[in-house]
Parts: structure tokens; C-alpha cells; sequence
């Protein structure tokens, strides 16, 4: 069996973003946001609540391996951070700055799992050559979704069931 890099797929000028290593875990959530009546009770006295709206499924991955140690040479692991770095500081000034960030879709193997805006990146360097240069760094990713036609853990099916119970067909990712 041929082993299937993670990647971030993007359609709008954010490129590909192919996993050095694959995650380990990947972490779902997902919320509705409730609207709450100060003024009618239930009967133990707690606020009558109402549905609002659903929140975007947030996917988070942690601990994300960038290690250049072993390529020799001593090549720096922060053109590999680069990548994704570009993808939350995607426009400084002038004209781009009211740019748009590139949107991704986060895919593995068949699977894709969630179309997205990288909204947060933080990462570490853990390692470093005598002369200074970082060859290992762990990194973490938060990713939240921006499409309705991707939003579930092992949503890469092509069928999706819509609230009246009938089957659709689905492509997400372009």
C-alpha cells in the first residue's frame, strides 16, 4: 500500500500544501448558537432558549513534523513553514490588503474533509544545526469551515442526505 500524503488543495491561488508527515489526529467541533429569553422561564426556573444558527466545524491539527535534518546540507525547515505561513499572511499592504485569504480544501487520501480558511497557525522550532539553522519544527493548525458542502468527519462520500431524507449527489473541492 502506497503511502497518501495530508494536503491543503487550493482553487483560488493558495496552491498546495502537501504534509511533510501526516497528522496523527484530527479534532472536529461544531456548535449551534442559542438565543436565550431573560424574561420567559421554564418551569425550574432556567431561560426558555431558542435555536439561533449552527456555528463552521472548526477542524484542528496539532503537532504537525517539518524535519529537514536528515535531506543533509544543511537545508533550513523554514521554507517548508513558509507554505503555510503565506496562507494567513497572504496580503501586507497596498492593494492586497483587502484581499480575500486563499480558501483550502483539507484532504487525505479520498477523503475530503472540510473546505476551509487557515485562521490560525502557530508553530515551534525544535531543532538547529551548530550554525543556527532550524531543521525541525512542530506546527499546529486551526481550520475553519467556509462551505456548507463539506462540514463532517468522513464527509469524502459523494452522497450527502438532505432534511427531507432524499439522496443528492455532492462534489466539494471544485
Amino acid at each position: 500500500m502506497t503511502l497518501v500524503k495530508a494536503k491543503l488543495v487550493s482553487t483560488d491561488g493558495g496552491g498546495t500544501i502537501e504534509f511533510m508527515f501526516n497528522p496523527t489526529q484530527l479534532a472536529f467541533q461544531q456548535r449551534i448558537n442559542l438565543t436565550k429569553n431573560s424574561g420567559a422561564r421554564t418551569g425550574r426556573g432556567l431561560p426558555k432558549v431558542n435555536f439561533a444558527y449552527p456555528e463552521p466545524c472548526t477542524l484542528s491539527i496539532q503537532d504537525i513534523m517539518l524535519d529537514t535534518y536528515e535531506e543533509g546540507g544543511g537545508k533550513s525547515v523554514l521554507s517548508y513553514l513558509q507554505q503555510f505561513e503565506k496562507a494567513v499572511n497572504f496580503a501586507e499592504s497596498g492593494e492586497g490588503k483587502e484581499k480575500r485569504p486563499p480558501s483550502y480544501v483539507f484532504t487525505w487520501g479520498s477523503q475530503q474533509y472540510i473546505r476551509c480558511f487557515i485562521v490560525q497557525l502557530s508553530y515551534t522550532l525544535l531543532m538547529f544545526l551548530p550554525d543556527g539553522t532550524p531543521v525541525r519544527a512542530k506546527l499546529s493548525l486551526e481550520l475553519e469551515e467556509i462551505d456548507e458542502s463539506t462540514s463532517q468527519p468522513g464527509m469524502g462520500t459523494s452522497t450527502t442526505v438532505n432534511r427531507s431524507g432524499d439522496s443528492r449527489s455532492s462534489r466539494t473541492g471544485k
